[in-house]
């Protein structure tokens, strides 16, 4: 099987850069959003972040105008072009309303094509029971999907040896490295960063230090880009509580458990860069 023809259900900052990646390298992408209204946005992102790259001397005007007309804006599942090859799920991190798109996709699109999911801590083997099992797979991008070079292949329970090597074979078209995950609450990444978050907001609650100190001993100290809690900031208080929760429940183990802040701070919206306002003010 060749995989020509994707289709990105979800427009927002992962759905958007994964159909940026895909569009560049010369493959047709649907990208679908629930109105009219977003699945614009989403383009005009696209469009804004292949000017930021024209601008770095990487692509020219004409590789951006290649790009955009190789993308298909779609509203609603139920316009799925049928004849896909590969379905990438990159809305919000939630199991049911995942579970429900696939359910929906799954009686419209033919029977080989392969369902991934970029989700960054959810089980795949709960969220293929139903539909294809050994044609499902997880495909975790990195935020911004146009800068980070790394692809999590998450393998679900029933995930065959064939799904496995198309999907890596067609993330390296991308340009990307790949790392073989097997199916555990937040995979690798989020498994070790989440919790390295957590701590640092039970460090702030606990007065051990400031937020701007906290970062500062993480960048200088550990020669981290981003101090944890501005990533927290920039990832979104909300996701990194989901995360959390998942991290909590999947391992039924306390070290896992959400920082009482990050839940509070959730609870007042304060989420981040996104409402303005989260550990730092934007």
């Amino acid at each position: 099987m060749e995989i020509k023809n994707i289709s990105v259900v979800g427009g927002g900052t992962m759905g958007n850069g994964i159909t940026h990646v895909f569009a560049l390298k010369g493959f047709s992408v649907n990208i679908i959003e629930m109105t009219e209204d977003l699945a614009k946005k989403a383009l005009s992102f696209i469009s804004a972040n292949l000017d930021r790259q024209i601008k770095k001397g990487t692509i020219t005007e004409e590789d951006k105008a290649s790009t955009l007309n190789r993308i298909k804006p779609t509203v609603g599942i139920k316009n799925i072009s049928p004849n896909t090859d590969l379905v990438i799920e990159a809305i919000y991190e939630n199991k049911e309303a995942k579970i429900n798109i696939f359910n929906e996709i799954n009686n419209i699109v033919k029977e080989d094509s392969i369902f991934a999911s970029n989700t960054s801590s959810i089980s795949i083997t709960e969220l293929s029971v139903d539909n294809r099992p050994d044609r499902f797979i997880g495909m975790h991008f990195m935020n911004p999907v146009p800068v980070m070079q790394l692809v999590e292949i998450i393998r679900g329970y029933s995930t065959s040896d064939k799904t496995f090597e198309l999907i890596q074979a067609l993330a390296l078209k991308l340009d990307k490295t790949t790392v073989e995950v097997f199916d555990y609450p937040g995979f690798i990444s989020n498994r070790i960063l989440m919790p390295m978050i957590n701590e640092a907001i039970f460090a702030l609650m606990e007065g051990v230090a400031s937020a701007q100190s906290i970062d500062t001993v993480m960048k200088l100290g550990m020669n981290h880009p981003m101090g944890p809690l501005t990533l927290a900031d920039f990832i979104g208080l909300d996701v990194c509580l989901a995360i959390m929760e998942v991290l909590y429940t999947g391992f039924n183990d306390t070290k896992y458990r959400p920082c009482p802040l990050l839940k509070k701070m959730v609870a007042a919206k304060k989420l981040g860069r996104k409402t303005g306002e989260g550990f730092f003010k934007y």
